[in-house]
């Protein structure tokens, strides 16, 4: 019984030693771990370290790379700002002389509307606007016609007045131009404010009107044996002109039969300059003998010219004849001194020619 309890007791203590040599094992291997492991540990927080040291010198490097862009991009702003500035100012400068040169032009349209309204006031009445005829149709006809080929405010042998007189070659002759400015019926018949009585009136009272004027200048104006066979009305606004030959065709041909020729300051200038090309035709066919006897002398000139020129070749001729000797015997001159100079005298002398 003891021995079996020995046996147990080894079997007991053999077990306890196996035990206690895996746990020493056991505990020999976690400490190899244990060192590996802080051995692992160290070496990543080495790397760490490192990478923590390379982002430090990274950030640092981007840090400084962005504030130089960034002083770059500043000093880019404020060029880009001051360029801006002075741009801003030269437009507020140029804005500023641009609203005095607009204040300027504001007085002046001031200025002329009251010229307009004055204009207007002027033409209201009936003998300011027959002056304001008169003078644009001297204004006219002193720019387009030489002096002495008109003759204004001129008075007939029977005591009429013509606002100007054209004196023009055969056979036109005398032309009498008389200015006729029919403007209160023509504003009130174009007034659109106005009701269509006052314009049907108004566009009655326009053609009397014009009628009485065509009537006026045929009878006062086309004199027989002293002025030409017709006359000429002058409208002073285009306006009214073409209002006459746009809607009153009977009013034109009323003006043909009774030989008065309407006319505004368009037309006018066209028929002053057609006068002024038959004055200066007129003036050439006078002096047509004139030019005609100078040419005859010119004719003479050249013959007499033609003459001399013939006898100055002649001698040119001559002359050139006399080089062409002298020419010789200055080559036989010279070729005797040759000679000479050679001792060649063996040969008959040549005569000189």
């Amino acid at each position: 019984m003891e021995f079996f309890v020995l046996i147990v007791l080894l079997v007991v203590t053999v077990l306890i030693l196996v035990q206690l040599g895996i746990a020493l094992h056991a505990n020999a291997q976690q400490s190899t771990r244990l060192e590996m492991l802080t051995r692992s540990l160290e070496s990543l927080t080495e790397q760490a370290d490192a990478r923590a040291r390379k982002s430090e010198e990274t950030v640092a490097k981007l840090v400084d790379a962005n504030n130089q862009r960034l002083e770059q991009i500043g000093e880019k702003v404020e060029q880009r700002l001051d360029r801006g500035f002075e741009k801003t100012s030269k437009v507020f400068e140029d804005v500023l002389k641009r609203l005095v040169e607009i204040d300027k032009a504001q007085e002046k349209i001031a200025e002329l509307s009251g010229n307009v309204v004055s204009l207007q006031e002027v033409l209201s009445d009936k003998r300011s606007r027959g002056a304001f005829g008169e003078v644009q149709l001297t204004g006219l006809i002193s720019n387009m016609m030489p002096e002495n080929s008109y003759s204004l405010q001129h008075t007939f042998n029977n005591g009429v007045r013509a606002d100007c007189v054209l004196f023009l070659p055969e056979p036109t002759g005398t032309l009498c131009i008389d200015s006729k400015f029919p403007l209160e019926s023509y504003q009130r018949m174009t007034d659109l404010s106005a009701g269509d009585a006052d314009r049907a009136t108004a566009e009655r009272q326009f053609r009397q009107d014009i009628k009485k004027h065509i009537k006026d200048i045929s009878a006062k104006y086309i004199i027989p044996g002293e002025t030409s066979e017709g006359a000429v009305m002058f409208i002073p606004a285009e306006a009214v002109f073409s209002e006459i030959h746009s809607r009153y065709p009977d009013l034109v041909e009323e003006a043909q039969r009774a030989r008065v020729w309407l006319t505004s300051p368009t037309t006018m200038m066209a028929v002053l300059t057609t006068a002024r090309a038959v004055l200066k035709d007129a003036a050439t066919r006078k002096q047509v003998h004139i030019i005609q006897k100078h040419l005859t002398i010119l004719a003479q000139d050249f013959g007499r010219f033609q003459t001399r020129m013939d006898k100055l070749a002649n001698h040119i001729g001559m002359a050139h004849k006399d080089v062409g000797d002298v020419q010789t015997s200055a080559r036989k001159i010279t070729s005797r001194f040759e000679k000479i100079e050679k001792a060649d005298l063996a040969q008959p002398a040549d005569k000189l020619e």
